[in-house]
């Protein structure tokens, strides 16, 4: 079984603060359960991307947080294939509170990063996690 240190995910300036078996619960039941929800429970995102190698389109429920222009998702898992993605192809798409927004110019947040431009509650988890952060692109 991978520690979390040896794990993928975690990188520098981006910890995986959960451990494999938990994420992989996650991954295999708890999102299927949770995909339906997202729409009704407020804070849950579903986050649009592509494959880095397959360009296959990819769904991935996220709790993301706005303030004006600018998107923050804190970054519990680590580096994820879905931020991977999104960082490699410079945009995504995401539905948040009933509305489709377009993320440009998305970039990591290591730890400990203080930025006021971000919205309150990834303010206070980037103190212990990497946070992903991109803007809003104009509609």
């Amino acid at each position: 079984m991978t520690s979390r240190q040896e794990h993928p995910n975690n990188a520098p300036g981006v910890p995986m603060l959960i451990p494999p078996w938990l994420e992989n619960l996650q991954i295999k039941y708890v999102n299927r359960l949770m995909f339906p929800l997202t729409k009704r429970m407020p804070g849950f995102a579903v986050i649009t991307h592509r494959g880095r190698t397959s360009g296959r389109r990819f769904e991935t429920i996220v709790t993301a947080y706005r303030k004006d222009n600018v998107l923050a998702i804190g970054l519990l898992h680590g580096k994820t294939n879905w931020v991977k993605n999104v960082l490699a192809a410079g945009e995504a798409d995401i539905r948040i509170g009933g509305n489709d927004l377009h993320l440009v110019n998305p970039r990591i947040l290591p730890v400990g990063t203080v930025d006021p431009t971000l919205p309150r509650v990834p303010q206070m988890l980037a103190k212990r996690q990497g946070t992903f952060v991109a803007d809003i692109a104009p509609a």
